[in-house]
């Protein structure tokens, strides 16, 4: 894919929502990555109370309060990664936000399912609107 950057989402991506522990094996794939000199950073919508200890944690750059699908918050960190935009990969796990905003912006995505069903009504609604659109893999 010629991708020398990824942009990370945070909840049900690389935990479960709002869990201060990383998801098993996550700081071995990390390791891969920096080993393949893949530089990676995480935005996320979240505020600096959560997204920083978790960040601190994996020992990742961060944007709080990406504003996703908005482009905002991926030109902030395509600015910081400083990598052109064809060689930056979003990964998450919200088609109406993390690639949304990775499509407005003009860099490549990946899309994997959440970890875990949201318990909130309105993650149960986002997640019921994005079924029309997802792979049949993904239902």
């Amino acid at each position: 894919m010629g991708v020398t950057a990824l942009i990370l989402d945070i909840d049900n991506t690389m935990t479960t929502h709002d869990n201060p522990a990383p998801l098993d094996g996550l700081f071995d794939w990390l390791d891969s990555m920096r080993e393949n000199g893949i530089k990676m950073m995480i935005v996320s919508n979240n505020h600096v109370p959560r997204v920083t200890p978790f960040a601190e944690l994996l020992g990742l750059d961060f944007i709080p309060e990406g504003a996703k699908p908005l482009p905002v918050g991926y030109e902030k960190a395509a600015a910081k990664l400083g990598v052109p935009k064809n060689e930056i990969c979003t990964i998450g796990d919200q088609l109406f936000t993390d690639i949304l905003g990775a499509k407005l912006f003009g860099i490549k995505s990946i899309l994997v399912p959440p970890i875990e069903p949201e318990k909130t009504l309105f993650f149960r609604i986002k997640r019921a609107a994005e079924k029309p659109f997802l792979p049949k893999e993904y239902l």
